[in-house]
């Protein structure tokens, strides 16, 4: 699939690392570096603006390597990104660990799946087929 771009930063369009990869780094585009304290959260922006086809979106979603080693994540995980909209691609990082975080500029700080999605039409019913687990949730289905 193909997908226009227009990159506003000084780093490289976002690319798969490997064959199987699924998702692409995202880079912080910053004029300066930017200290997130603990707790604290901040939309980074990557230069990025993308144009999707109809029933496709951009999700923006955590890198496993900074999660477990800085315990930096984003925010609203997965963030998604319409195919409608055409602002830059940000990205809400927020800093769970106890320690300061500074984001540089070119810091890889996301990874954007690309995924097909499909358009539901709501049909109002008086009830509902019955299944084995019924209304059980939240963990009804482990073990006790």
């Amino acid at each position: 699939m193909k997908i226009k771009i227009i990159n506003k930063s000084n780093h490289d369009i976002p690319k798969y690392e490997t064959i199987a990869s699924a998702g692409m780094d995202l880079r912080a585009n910053l004029s300066e570096s930017r200290t997130l304290k603990p707790l604290e959260r901040s939309i980074v922006g990557t230069g990025l603006f993308i144009e999707l086809p109809l029933g496709y979106e951009a999700q923006v979603r955590p890198r496993s390597g900074l999660s477990a080693k800085k315990g930096i994540t984003v925010l609203n995980a997965p963030g998604t990104i319409d195919a409608d909209y055409r602002g830059e691609v940000g990205v809400i990082l927020v800093n769970l660990s106890n320690e300061d975080f500074t984001v540089q500029n070119g810091e890889r700080i996301a990874q954007l799946v690309i995924t097909k999605h499909e358009r539901a039409e709501w049909i109002e019913v008086d009830a509902l087929s019955e299944t084995s687990r019924g209304a059980g949730g939240f963990g009804s289905t482990g073990v006790k």
